[in-house]
């Protein structure tokens, strides 16, 4: 069965394509919308988009299902900025316990969020997690209380996918967000992008201040 979301992480890594989103007919890819730099032409960005699907999943995608908008290289730069990025991941060892900094991109600077705890490779993706909620705490204006809830690997197939639970509290009552990222030899990097993924919906109430 083809994994819509791994073929969306593949996708995104075109150097033509700065972001995609696939619409599934059961397993049946039904729409695929791009948003691709002006740099190389739509036609071409739909075949390098067919390309990919069949040389790694096998998938024969119809190119008519496909729509690609471009924008001005000024208002795609302002567009990648309206999420934070990942910019680093910086480990300080200190005896037996370690702190943690991620670094997030967000407008014109670098906010930095930092987590502490035990030098424990168990424990390293818990902090990780953290530090990226402290830096996104940094970020925002008056944001609502969220917390790492649980975050771990899980295999899917040959591959490891990071999975972050993070737990807020909205109108009075709990709230819970699950985010997902393909691990590609750094799980450290898989867990900020996937506690951001938690939080891609939670953005523009974050950006309005809770």
């Amino acid at each position: 069965m083809l994994n819509f979301r791994e073929l969306e992480e593949s996708i995104s890594r075109l150097d033509s394509v700065d972001a995609v989103r696939i619409v599934g007919d059961g397993e049946k890819v039904a729409e695929v919308h791009v948003l691709a730099a002006s740099s190389k032409p739509p036609k071409q960005v739909v075949r390098d988009v067919q390309s990919l699907a069949m040389a790694r999943y096998g998938a024969n995608i119809d190119r008519r299902v496909i729509s690609v908008v471009q924008l001005a290289a000024d208002a795609l730069r302002n567009r990648t900025l309206e999420r934070p990025a990942l910019v680093s991941i910086r480990e300080e060892p200190e005896g037996n316990r370690t702190t943690i900094l991620v670094t997030l991109a967000w407008q014109n600077g670098d906010h930095v969020g930092r987590a502490g705890g035990p030098s424990a490779a168990s424990a390293r993706l818990r902090l990780v997690g953290e530090a990226a909620l402290d830096a996104l705490d940094n970020i925002f204006v008056n944001p609502p209380p969220l917390a790492l809830d649980s975050i771990g690997t899980a295999a899917v197939g040959l591959r490891t996918v990071v999975i972050a639970v993070v737990v807020g509290v909205g109108g009075g009552s709990e709230e819970l967000a699950v985010g997902s990222a393909l691990s590609h030899g750094d799980e450290g990097e898989a867990s900020v992008r996937a506690v951001l993924d938690a939080l891609n919906r939670r953005m523009p109430a974050l950006l309005e201040g809770g």
